[in-house]
């Protein structure tokens, strides 16, 4: 850290830059890599999991609401004001159609006028969560993470969803406390496979301690009274992570649904064992794989409209890897047209590509090493030394075209 004129300057290090860049290319992979970047995805119909943008220029706030998929996004809306809508299920891009007024799709100008099966919400014009507001939002001073519901997929402010959000949240799938109203059979589940909520002593004081809100079922008050008979793992902490269970309660859903070939959900009601209908909730991994797929809980989802929940492959997690498989395939399989580098060397002759790729291999290997010495110091980067290795570089380089000119003269 530097300090100029009695205040400290905030300085990041090599490493912090290199992981930050990093993180953001394996984000992008997962949630771009999933999507045709050029074709538009409208004959594919109502795509199962897509990345989707909504156009400000094209349909603003006051209009019809209407989605784009990532083709059409560059393609068709390169220099307008985007917002960015993550993925969404079940959806059929609608750029071009009756929505866009005069405007045409230039990947795929035949299209219905409308898309009588998509789904529409406050995001698609740049807003989230039960308080309405933009992300970011320049007006709100609270830092607070977003989190996806995974049913109504409505972007939610952490201190919004009525409960502590868990540390180990980006292991698990939310759902709001509205969907889950909208699906009282839910609440059941819940109570035996659910994350256990967390509240807040006082919820006006965001440094107070937190608690593990006991279940009504009495066995659940002995367990958490009595941890060292019951062998679980009681959690009442200072802001430490108060989403660890022991692997007994994670495996105790399963190992009662599968005792009997009858409907899970039937033998979790008459167990009587319930939870306060308060709150979003948080789900743990695999957590899908234990509800109930008789054929009379299949009627259940479809008439609620969830009948996804049954699909593992409809998380947002199965959609991610796929586009980091897909990514990986291409960069195995040598897929050259996406590096601009590469394209560029393409035109060239074969002497000129050996000339460039030399003269890059060097400068990469000059700056590993410049960089190096500030690693070993353990000192900063800063824009100044970047600026001095390149004009360093290009002294060098001037001299041995200098050089090369004397002797072929």
């Amino acid at each position: 850290m530097a300090a100029k004129d009695g205040e400290e300057e905030a300085t990041v290090s090599l490493v912090d830059v290199l992981e930050e860049d990093e993180e953001l290319e394996n984000e992008a992979s997962a949630v771009l890599g999933g999507s045709d970047s050029e074709k538009c995805s409208y004959p594919e119909g109502y795509v199962k999991r897509q990345a989707l943008y909504a156009c400000n220029t094209c349909t603003p706030k006051g209009g019809e609401p209407a989605g784009i998929c990532l083709a059409c996004s560059y393609k068709c809306h390169e220099g307008h004001d985007l917002f960015e809508l993550y993925t969404k299920r079940n959806f059929r891009c609608d750029c071009g159609n009756d929505k866009f007024g005069e405007m045409e799709c230039k990947l795929f100008a035949d299209k219905e006028k409308v898309n009588s099966g998509n789904k529409y919400s406050h995001n698609f014009f740049g807003l989230y969560c039960t308080c309405d507001r933009p992300y970011p939002d320049p007006e709100d001073e609270v830092p607070d993470e977003m989190i996806q519901c995974i049913m109504c997929e409505d972007w939610f402010h952490g201190r919004h969803l009525g409960c502590t959000v868990p540390d180990c949240v980006e292991l698990q799938e939310m759902i709001c406390e509205s969907c889950m109203n909208k699906t009282p059979f839910l609440w059941n589940y819940a109570a035996h496979i659910a994350v256990p909520p967390i509240t807040k002593v006082s919820p006006c004081k965001g440094e107070e301690d937190v608690k593990v809100e006991v279940e009504n079922d009495e066995e659940e008050k002995i367990k958490n009274e009595n941890p060292k008979s019951s062998g679980d793992v009681k959690v009442q902490v200072n802001g430490t992570s108060a989403c660890k269970r022991k692997h007994q309660e994670e495996t105790e859903g399963s190992s009662e649904e599968g005792s009997c070939s009858g409907c899970r959900l039937r033998e979790m009601k008459a167990s009587g064992r319930s939870r306060t209908p308060q709150g979003a909730v948080f789900w743990p991994s695999a957590w899908r794989t234990k509800l109930c797929t008789c054929s009379d809980c299949k009627v259940i989802y479809a008439d609620a409209g969830v009948s996804f929940l049954m699909d593992e492959m409809d998380t947002v997690l199965a959609y991610e890897n796929k586009g980091k498989s897909t990514e990986q395939a291409e960069q195995a399989s040598g897929a050259e047209g996406r590096d601009p580098l590469m394209s560029a060397l393409n035109n060239l002759n074969r002497v000129q590509q050996l000339e460039i790729i030399h003269e890059y291999n060097d400068m990469k290997t000059e700056l590993k090493d410049y960089l190096q010495r500030f690693a070993a110091e353990g000192k900063v980067v800063t824009p100044e030394d970047i600026r001095h290795f390149f004009e360093q570089q290009q002294s060098r380089k001037r001299r041995r075209a200098n050089a090369d000119q004397y002797y072929c003269s």
